[in-house]
């Protein structure tokens, strides 16, 4: 059974009970992430996600790793776009004391100078890290193109010189507009009773009812583009794209299944018949990325240079074909049935009925039950599958990104296939 609630404080709180378990999962949700930032400050909302493991008035950044270890749990975090999230999960007898632990780094974090400068070494070694990874960075550049001139276009990391220049103060405003309590979600699942972990919150949650001041951004608009990135590699990563589909979108299941047949498996059309009919790739998937008022929808592949302009002419003709001749009702029927049992069984374990539940308040403001959402895939039809691919697999709006060798393709030819149908 889930309850949504509000602290003393204000701050929305969603409790989960789930008597058939020992674990519990909280986690601490803030309504905020790289889309609230500006061209300055890109890259804040990752690094305070750091900072607040550094060090508190009550404990050293070791002593948060050791309290945690002492209790057998763990303790994590992550920023997105447009959600940052503190978790924790422990056996039922401990959560007490996690929770104490993630309202002590929320409240009491010391932001010291030193640690702060340590940090940066740190998320900057992360920056390098993720740019030798090609098949992130190809991403990104089709992001950073897709949403030119919106803040949903920003790396989550932010570039090197922002993180390098980066103050305190500038960190601390950022910190104190946003982590407020009417942009904070605290969620939990497991096996609890709903009236004590009130309490239980109420007592550590204790900081004044506060109001942020986020900026309202305008809604982005995605932009078709070309992009490539010289990467001395031996594999080229291509990324395709398309506008997709928001959150609030009666659309989103006919998407999920849309995905799931055309890229997002190895049962599926793109996979079959670019890899496993033709051997011209390794690795080839399809993506939905979807937002509080936009979406994407994104086709991934790494291949041999001398296999670009085949891979992509292949990729067009599976975009024909799902576009002009429609699914069976078998594979319609037979994908319905993987995604709800994909979705009932993702949803066994207390972490990720705590992250469904938490994101779901902090994004859309209510929860979808199980039954809910069997229903929405259940309904979906032929007729929808059909009208979607066709409003979505536009030409016209058909982005590209490449990283790798670029010498090693025929740019021009690449980019002829990409601007005629």
């Amino acid at each position: 059974m889930i309850n949504i609630n509000q602290l003393e404080n204000q701050t929305k709180v969603v409790l989960e009970e789930i008597k058939s378990v020992r674990s519990v999962a909280v986690g601490i949700w803030i309504k905020t992430g790289s889309m609230y930032e500006d061209n300055n400050n890109n890259g804040v909302a990752h690094l305070i996600e750091h900072m607040l493991f550094k060090g508190t008035k009550n404990r050293t950044a070791k002593k948060i790793a050791e309290d945690m270890s002492a209790i057998g749990g763990h303790i994590n975090a992550f920023t997105a776009k447009e959600y940052t999230c503190f978790y924790a999960q422990t056996l039922d007898e401990h959560i007490e004391t996690a929770i104490e632990i993630l309202s002590d780094m929320l409240l009491n974090s010391l932001f010291l100078e030193s640690e702060l400068e340590k940090e940066k070494k740190v998320i900057l070694d992360e920056i390098d890290m993720y740019e030798d990874s090609p098949e992130e960075v190809v991403h990104d550049l089709f992001q950073e193109n897709a949403w030119k001139e919106h803040p949903l276009s920003y790396n989550i990391l932010g570039p090197k010189e922002n993180i390098t220049n980066m103050k305190n103060e500038s960190i601390l405003e950022f910190f104190k507009t946003q982590y407020c309590t009417d942009n904070i979600v605290i969620s939990v699942a497991g096996h609890f009773e709903s009236h004590k972990m009130l309490g239980i919150l109420n007592h550590y949650f204790i900081n004044e009812t506060t109001q942020s001041t986020q900026v309202m951004n305008p809604k982005p608009e995605y932009k078709k583009a070309f992009s490539y990135k010289n990467k001395e590699i031996e594999q080229m990563h291509l990324c395709i794209g398309f506008p997709g589909i928001h959150y609030h979108s009666n659309q989103l299941y006919v998407l999920a299944i849309f995905n799931t047949i055309f890229g997002g498996g190895m049962n599926s059309r793109l996979f079959q018949s670019i890899r496993e009919e033709q051997g011209l790739a390794y690795s080839i998937y399809s993506y939905t990325g979807t937002y509080k008022d936009a979406g994407i929808f994104n086709i991934y592949v790494a291949t041999n240079p001398s296999y670009v302009e085949d891979v992509f002419k292949q990729i067009k003709e599976e975009i024909y074909k799902i576009k002009k001749e429609a699914i069976t009702q078998d594979e319609l029927n037979k994908t319905k049935e993987q995604l709800k049992s994909n979705y009932i069984i993702g949803l066994e374990g207390t972490n990720s009925r705590m992250s469904v539940n938490g994101k779901s308040i902090a994004i859309l403001d209510r929860i979808k039950t199980q039954d809910e959402i069997i229903q929405e895939i259940d309904k979906v039809t032929i007729e929808d599958f059909q009208a979607l691919a066709n409003q979505m697999l536009q030409y016209d709006k058909m982005g590209l990104s490449i990283v790798g060798k670029i010498n090693h393709i025929n740019m021009e030819k690449v980019k002829e296939l990409w601007e005629n149908e």
